[in-house]
């Protein structure tokens, strides 16, 4: 079974940085992490989980527009990581962050367990 284990989250000013990782571990005989897209999440207590940002497996990536330009993704297969790098954070982005495995013709999604970013002063 796919464990998904983020790290990084905390509580951050307004116009800071905080940089999320992802490690990927338990996988199934037949998947592979380089083969996989991989995705950031985010959710509002009372809202709907939102796409951040996500990375397929040849690397292309695509942003929330409320995040373009603040926010980059990006993975190490050899280390089975994806990473949220972001910067000029906004009190707007105070949620609770899900690093996902995103599904495939054999496999279901996984989720990770989550890390709460809060940007407040």
């Amino acid at each position: 079974q796919v464990q998904l284990v983020e790290s990084g989250g905390g509580l951050v000013q307004p116009g800071g940085s905080l940089r999320l990782s992802c490690v990927a571990s338990g996988m199934p005989f037949g998947m592979r992490f380089s083969f996989v897209a991989m995705g950031w999440y985010r959710q509002v207590p009372g809202e709907q989980r939102e796409l951040v940002a996500g990375i397929d497996a040849g690397g292309t990536t695509n942003y929330a527009d409320s995040v373009k330009g603040r926010f980059t993704i990006s993975r190490d297969n050899l280390k089975k990581t994806v990473s949220l790098q972001m910067n000029t954070l906004k009190p707007e982005d105070t949620a609770i962050y899900y690093c996902k495995m995103e599904p495939t013709i054999r496999f279901d999604a996984s989720w990770g367990q989550g890390t709460q970013v809060t940007v407040s002063s």
